[in-house]
């Protein structure tokens, strides 16, 4: 079986495809990576690049679309609703086969390592590459997002693990970590008050008491006038999709508003559907190998 490592960098640029595809571009150019998915939300100002290959080509990707977002995205004239804090903004690192999450952690220890050095830019570790547990959670590091980076560089317990503890104007701060799959879910609400998103997002994130494995920020997408509960769930197998939706939906009747729709933003693994149809229809007796898509590809 080969050695396959994911990488899912997130860009913050949602709104130009010339510069979104000049990045992307730097991604299918390279021999023995395959370029998945990727996606533009012009509301959130931000791309989600998912691609899959050998690990040292990946991390050649990664660096060469790190370079080329530092050169076309100015950070000091970003605008958009999702948290950021930097031009590429986070590059997680997933192992998928033959490969042990040690050695995912000692891959981005050394997409890190380059990224400070070469471009500049101060470099986070998070996730399962970070040295310290306050450094796990991606939120606690882009805490103050971009425009709140220059002062928090200047702080003893937030020096970079690489680069400069002096913020790169243009390109900002980057986190680098390895981590499992997740799912990036988001369920859009039919009003336009963000204040009702951002309450249900407290009742259903982990960090204020709800589902260990969810992390959920509130968002007005001003576009539709509508509000978005957006969510990572970073462990799809202990919290599932399904039970957070419920949850949403009978939160949301609280204030007399209807969920009008979800989307998942990038790729998602199957059992993760597999388990909301199960769910939901009640299945009895179901296996994943019934699947026909599954069994043929086997």
């Amino acid at each position: 079986m080969a050695r396959l490592v994911q990488c899912v960098p997130n860009f913050s640029e949602g709104r130009n495809k010339e510069i979104v595809e000049k990045i992307v571009e730097e991604i299918r150019i390279i021999d023995e990576v395959k370029l998945l998915d990727y996606s533009m939300d012009k509301d959130h100002n931000r791309s989600v690049v998912t691609f899959i290959g050998e690990p040292e080509k990946v991390i050649e990707a990664a660096f060469n679309a790190t370079k080329t977002a530092a050169e076309l995205i100015d950070m000091k004239t970003h605008r958009g609703g999702h948290p950021r804090m930097g031009a590429t903004d986070v590059i997680p690192l997933i192992p998928i086969s033959d490969i042990t999450m040690e050695e995912c952690i000692e891959y981005s220890i050394q997409l890190g390592k380059r990224i400070g050095e070469e471009l500049g830019i101060s470099v986070f570790l998070y996730e399962k590459s970070a040295k310290s547990k306050e450094r796990e959670n991606l939120a606690d590091i882009r805490r103050g997002q971009y425009e709140g980076m220059a002062e928090k560089l200047k702080k003893e317990e937030w020096q970079p693990d690489f680069g400069p503890d002096i913020l790169n104007e243009r390109a900002g701060v980057t986190a680098v970590g390895a981590r499992m799959p997740l799912v990036a879910f988001n369920v859009n609400l039919a009003t336009g008050d963000v204040e009702i998103a951002k309450k249900i997002a407290n009742v259903v994130r982990a960090r204020t008491g709800g589902f260990t494995y969810c992390k959920a920020i509130g968002l007005e997408i001003a576009e539709r006038g509508i509000v978005q509960v957006s969510m990572n769930m970073v462990d799809y197998t202990r919290t599932s999709l399904f039970r957070v939706f419920d949850t949403i939906e009978r939160e949301a009747k609280r204030y007399g508003v209807n969920v009008i729709g979800s989307e998942i933003i990038g790729l998602v693994p199957m059992q993760a559907l597999v388990d909301v149809a199960d769910y939901y229809l009640r299945l009895e007796n179901f296996d994943s190998s019934q699947i026909l898509e599954k069994r043929m590809f086997e």
